[in-house]
């Protein structure tokens, strides 16, 4: 199924694993209130040395009174911390005695304690004295209630008797709403990390989905999918000059959409609108052929069973031989060219050199545009098979007919004195000859499309199928892909407006 792509599953699972999360941390921050917290760590639980038996380390550190019986000494440094979200107050401390906290050394006994903590929190030693119950017994040490803001922390060195280092060392008693627990660092004064280890690995998780997810959508080809894939053969055929759109759009469908094989077969729009209405003819009860005719302009009216598909706007322009020396003409003097009262272009202002008509043949869409739009009226006679040598002596030009429009070009482009015409775009990419401005009329699909010009020579491009093809065939789909899918951008490359946007469809119309 096409939802069940890569980024559709990291999607869905990064949101669930979202959801979840949210509510595991929701229902474990409301069973374990963890508002307020008090961490301890042992920073340093150390043996001090054979000479503190005789009381000479006592002295050498000045922290402690002489102690008898003081074999197997060790120091321990106790760091207590607010590493809690509030502030923690004396009445927050839920022990029934009038301490606070109390610190167990398991197998050891106190012999002495020092408060040590930063200048900052210099207040906080008022509070160790034995009238708030700060003192020890055995092997535990009571510690006072303490008010300790956010971040605050004082340390306790002790001094132990009687065990080994590294025996158990915890202290006991409650915050209320809150919690005593023991901490870890990696430096002795590090600061607790401000999440659980949970939550961090939860962290962990969602940021690699996520960053997963995002590396998926960059990479990925954003190009929207095509309208309706089907698959099969379909052949498409008809206009010389809409050619190079058809190819591109066929080899887009084919690699967007595969099982599907489109042939582009162009032998002018006439040719194209006869053979399809032929084939429709041979298949009638069988269902339509699998078959589009592209058409410069519209079917004739005697095919009715034709159905129309209006696909682009197209821009024709009349091309020059360079050596012509002619830049504009006007409708008048195109008209005088092409009934052969004008034989040579010096008459127009150009070098002296004869005039070379070359047309395209009957089939052509792009011809019959050129006489409906422009001339007004139908060709001369043909003269000539090669377009330089007169077939008919009295002929007043050389005229010759071909079969596409890149002929054309590729005529005018190699011999003196030569005019044409062809679609805008193929013109524009030519060497050897140039584009005509019509009336001083420049052809341009911009100005055309912004309503800024009214240069005669265009006409619509029709996609011709004989009757409605199936919803669920390749030509129907093609069609689709074609007027509104992909095939849009591609038009509108090579140079046409197409019929679907809302330009196109106001000079579609």
């Amino acid at each position: 199924m096409e939802w069940l792509s890569t980024e559709n599953i990291v999607a869905v699972g990064t949101a669930v694993l979202g959801i979840v999360a949210s509510a595991g941390m929701v229902w474990y921050e409301r069973r374990v209130p963890r508002r307020k917290r008090v961490g301890y760590r042992v920073q340093m639980d150390n043996p001090i040395g054979d000479d503190v038996r005789s009381g000479r380390a006592n002295r050498r550190l000045g922290l402690f009174d002489e102690a008898p019986d003081m074999s197997d000494a060790t120091l321990v440094l106790l760091r207590i911390e607010n590493d809690g979200s509030q502030g923690i107050d004396r009445d927050d401390y839920t022990s029934p005695e009038l301490h606070g906290l109390t610190a167990v050394f398991t197998d050891r006994t106190v012999r002495g304690v020092s408060v040590t903590q930063p200048t900052e929190t210099d207040h906080l030693m008022d509070h160790f004295t034995a009238a708030r119950g700060f003192g020890y017994v055995g092997n535990a040490l009571r510690i006072p209630r303490v008010p300790l803001n956010r971040g605050d922390h004082f340390k306790l060195l002790v001094l132990l008797s009687g065990g080994d280092v590294g025996r158990e060392i915890r202290i006991v008693g409650g915050i209320r709403e809150g919690e005593v627990h023991p901490n870890r660092s990696a430096t002795p004064d590090d600061k607790p990390p401000l999440f659980s280890r949970a939550s961090r690995l939860i962290t962990i998780m969602l940021t690699v989905c996520v960053v997963t997810l995002a590396a998926i959508v960059v990479a990925r080809d954003d190009t929207p999918p095509p309208i309706g894939c089907e698959t099969g053969t379909l052949t498409v055929t008809g206009s010389t000059a809409f050619e190079p759109v058809m190819r591109e759009v066929a080899r887009k469908y084919e690699a967007d959409c595969a099982g599907s094989a489109i042939t582009v077969d162009p032998h002018g729009s006439t040719a194209g609108i006869r053979e399809l209405a032929a084939s429709g003819a041979r298949a009638k009860g069988k269902g339509a052929p699998s078959l589009i005719a592209l058409s410069d302009g519209p079917k004739p009216a005697d095919l009715p069973e034709l159905r129309e598909n209006r696909i682009a706007l197209s821009v024709f322009a009349l091309v020059v031989n360079d050596d012509v020396g002619v830049k504009n003409l006007s409708t008048a003097d195109v008209r005088r060219l092409y009934q052969g009262e004008i034989t040579d272009w010096r008459r127009l202002g150009g070098r002296s050199l004869p005039v070379h008509l070359v047309s395209r043949d009957a089939n052509s869409g792009t011809r019959q545009v050129f006489q409906r739009r422009v001339l007004g009226r139908g060709e001369m006679a043909n003269s000539s098979v090669d377009c330089v040598h007169k077939d008919d002596a009295t002929a007043p030009v050389t005229r010759c007919e071909l079969d596409s429009t890149d002929q054309v070009l590729t005529q005018v482009a190699r011999l003196p004195g030569a005019i044409g015409y062809s679609e805008l775009n193929l013109a524009t990419r030519a060497k050897g000859l140039h584009v005509l401005t019509l009336d001083t009329e420049a052809p341009s699909v911009d100005a055309i499309e912004h309503g800024h010009s009214a240069y005669p020579y265009r006409e619509i491009e029709y996609a011709y199928t004989y009757g409605r093809p199936p919803a669920d065939s390749l030509a129907s789909s093609f069609l689709t892909y074609l007027s509104r899918g992909n095939g849009q951008d591609i038009i509108r490359t090579h140079g046409h407006v197409p019929c679907w946007t809302p330009e196109g469809m106001k000079l579609c119309a």
